[in-house]
């Protein structure tokens, strides 16, 4: 499917929602060509094995930190990785990848869990994050193409004689979910090199604080990523993410914990990711005039999209990415042996682009110390449903389990998710399975026009129900069991804001996500602005030190777009259908980072709502940091801004948040 195509669905989605804009022919956007993939030397996803090995549990004991004294260090740095990838040839390939690690220890994509007991009386954790990028005196290149036409790092003012090459990569860990102090937050413009040689703008402190009688109060399930300006896509796909465990005195993650919970060795945590290879096992990112992504461009004239949008020929940034190979812990399609029992089960979605839908189908096995699979057992497709429990995400759990058959699951979200495994028979095999496709997202179930020819992206992993039942008790987690107190934020709301996202073109005429304002409202230097607004743009968002603020987000595009905004944890309230007429405005030259004259962004006029408000879902009836705003919908969050300082909101598509869905803002005087 060309990019033309599916932007047209998306400004008819648009355009049913009440939504009028004259599109320019430059929004064109790349979607996979897999015929492409296979003959550009990369790995082909059909010829990799399904479910032979084993995913390591990020929640086992070993594969935690061990804190000394309430302190740790952290070093990202290249290693290689064993993930399952057999070449064309046959023989298992090595990856290079980069990590997460503790100074004495492997480094490992992802990284190793990091857990934390919190509330009222508990002790802080100090974490030294060094960049380890670095062989003797020798900096690293990066192990994919880096796009310096975007605004990042070394586009800043002061920084722009710098290089990769000679001046190493940058990068800075942000603790997604925390409610960190600002200068322990992972801000973009927070980077740091190798030994500390160049420092960003914003800069503070080489050691940070995360826990505390003022930090995160209640147990869940964060992660900490590499958020550096600019690069965070290309950074993250390199390896460097990880889980943040959060435990309380009613989630204590030991087998006695008040709430009945699965606990170790039934508790499993997995981040799922999908990527790209070359048949000689390296990470495979498109760039370039021909890559696969990219070579299906083609303008209105049926010519090759110009030249431009590669400025000096590459590489240049995607809109969006979607790998053909779907990798849990850093293994392909993998399995997990499990017994026939009840299994607490925490997934991250920590792809770039991919949303997912997520459901459990159970398809016959056979004899098990045979270790055989009956024909289709690695086809979601022959299996039938089965239920599972919805018992939190985010930030917090529910308030009592929920039992669902199917879960969005969106970019930067987790979920708390808990699997009875007596659901199916001794032998038999459980699978993943995605139903959404290998597009953006708009909300709907794909086209075939959105999925990837033969693709083996509509499963994840597969649990093996063949291990002996163990003498421990089963768990009775079921839709009665009470979990927690709720998610609601009380209090008088200080102000409403509303929020829109946008796509907008840059000056090459490349599409670049924007956030910006749904009204004219008053920048903190004093103008009035609306609409589209740039990172370098004065901050619109400045709450008050303790005020509650209900954020309605307006989502102007005709993709869905996962939502986080740091510091906070925010409730859920609900989404509307909206009506707007969108207005092409020039986009401004921001003070740093790239020239965007000749950008086109939008505002909005006319908007109202439309039709009924509908609440959230059952994942998303938690204390929140994610929130799936889908297209033509206006989706209202409220939150408490409890820490003063600078921080970040923006897109969790990773490839947007780069280019340039992304937006400070600033609780107290700024």
């Amino acid at each position: 499917m060309k990019r033309r195509d599916f932007l047209t669905l998306s400004i008819r989605s648009a355009m049913a929602a009440g939504l009028t804009a004259s599109i320019p022919a430059a929004l064109l956007r790349a979607h996979s060509s897999h015929a492409a993939i296979l003959a550009a030397g990369l790995s082909d996803p059909a010829m990799q094995p399904l479910f032979k090995q084993q995913a390591p549990n990020a929640l086992a004991p070993g594969f935690k930190y061990m804190p000394e004294a309430g302190r740790l260090r952290i070093r990202a740095a290249r290693a290689v990785q064993m993930t399952g990838l057999i070449g064309a040839d046959g023989k298992k390939r090595e990856t290079p990848i980069w990590g997460y690690g503790a100074h004495n220890g492997p480094v490992t994509w992802p990284g190793r869990t990091l857990e934390l007991t919190v509330g009222p009386f508990s002790e802080s954790l100090e974490i030294s994050w060094e960049n380890d990028l670095i062989e003797g005196s020798t900096l690293l290149n990066h192990l994919l193409p880096v796009d310096t036409s975007l605004h990042w790092a070394y586009s800043l003012p002061g920084y722009e004689s710098y290089n990769i090459a000679i001046d190493g990569v940058p990068i800075v860990t942000h603790v997604h979910g925390g409610l960190n102090d600002s200068a322990f937050d992972g801000n973009p413009e927070y980077f740091f090199t190798p030994r500390f040689r160049i420092k960003g703008p914003r800069w503070e402190a080489r050691y940070y604080r995360y826990g505390g009688p003022e930090w995160n109060d209640v147990a869940g399930t964060c992660w900490y990523h590499d958020h550096a300006l600019g690069i965070t896509r290309l950074n993250v796909y390199a390896g460097l993410a990880g889980f943040f465990i959060l435990r309380d005195e009613h989630d204590t993650g030991t087998a006695d914990n008040p709430l009945g919970l699965p606990a170790a060795p039934y508790e499993l945590g997995f981040a799922v990711q999908d990527r790209m290879f070359r048949d000689t096992g390296e990470l495979f990112y498109p760039a370039f005039p021909g890559d696969p992504f990219y070579s299906d461009f083609i303008d209105d004239e049926g010519a090759d999209l110009p030249a431009e949008i590669f400025p000096n020929g590459g590489p240049t940034a995607l809109a969006e990415f979607f790998g053909d190979h779907m990798l849990v812990n850093g293994v392909i399609w993998p399995n997990y042996r499990v017994e026939r029992r009840q299994y607490r089960v925490r997934l991250l979605n920590g792809c770039d682009s991919r949303f997912m839908r997520l459901r459990l189908k159970a398809v016959p096995g056979g004899a098990p110390e045979d270790d055989y699979w009956a024909d289709g057992a690695t086809d979601p497709a022959l299996g039938d449903p089965i239920p599972f429990y919805v018992i939190g995400s985010d930030q917090s759990l529910r308030a009592t389990a929920a039992e669902v058959h199917e879960v969005n699951f969106a970019p930067g979200e987790r979920l708390d998710l808990v699997i009875d495994f007596k659901a199916v028979e001794n032998g038999d095999r459980v699978i993943i399975e995605n139903l959404l496709g290998d597009a953006p997202f708009g909300g709907n179930l794909p086209k075939r026009g959105d999925l990837f020819p033969d693709r083996r992206t509509d499963r994840i992993m597969a649990f093996d129900v063949v291990l002996e039942t163990s003498s421990v008790p089963d768990t009775a987690i079921s839709e009665s069991t009470y979990l927690s107190d709720g998610v609601a934020i009380p209090g008088p709301v200080a102000k409403t804001r509303k929020l829109a996202l946008f796509e907008g073109t840059d000056r090459f005429g490349r599409l670049k996500p924007l956030l910006g304002t749904a009204e004219p409202v008053l920048d903190v230097a004093g103008n009035w602005v609306n609409g589209t607004l740039d990172w370098d743009s004065p901050i619109t968002e400045n709450p008050a030190l303790g005020d509650i603020e209900i954020w309605e987000i307006y989502n102007a595009t005709g993709d869905a777009h996962p939502i986080h905004v740091h510091l906070v944890h925010f409730e859920i309230l609900d989404r509307q259908p909206f009506s707007a007429r969108l207005i092409e405005k020039s986009t401004e030259l921001g003070e740093g980072g790239e020239d965007d004259q000749g950008g086109e962004g939008y505002r909005l006029e006319n908007l109202r709502v439309v039709g009924q408000a509908r609440g959230p879902e059952p994942q998303e009836q938690t204390r929140r940091d994610m929130v799936m705003a889908l297209p033509g919908e206006v989706t209202r969050i409220k939150m408490r801004f409890d820490k003063p300082g600078r921080f970040v909101w923006h897109c969790h598509i990773l490839s947007h948040e780069d280019h340039e869905m992304m937006r400070p803002y600033h609780v107290g005087e700024p």
